[in-house]
């Protein structure tokens, strides 16, 4: 639980903050989509904006915390032997 709020938590801060930034230089009315106006009320173009910005920001810090990983973690179980076809005898 706690490795999830570290992903969710400052993904969250920054997703707002680059909201706020994009939205801030461009209006949600003009957007085009595939060369088409989008038709989507400001709000709903704000809350999309949002959850667009909230999953990349969370999967650059689910990434973080990926790579973050110990060399022990990445290869826990790596060469661990369990009697199986290693011709060892009963």
């Amino acid at each position: 639980m706690l490795k999830i709020m570290w992903v969710l938590w400052p993904s969250f801060v920054v997703a707002g903050i680059a909201e706020g930034v994009f939205f801030t230089v461009v209006d949600p009315q003009e957007l085009y989509l595939f060369g088409e106006a989008v038709h989507f009320s400001k709000i709903a173009t704000y809350s999309i904006g949002f959850f667009g910005f909230w999953v990349v920001c969370a999967t650059s810090s689910l990434m973080t915390c990926f790579l973050q990983r110990s060399a022990a973690e990445v290869n826990k179980g790596v060469g661990a032997h369990h009697g199986v076809g290693d011709g060892a005898a009963k």
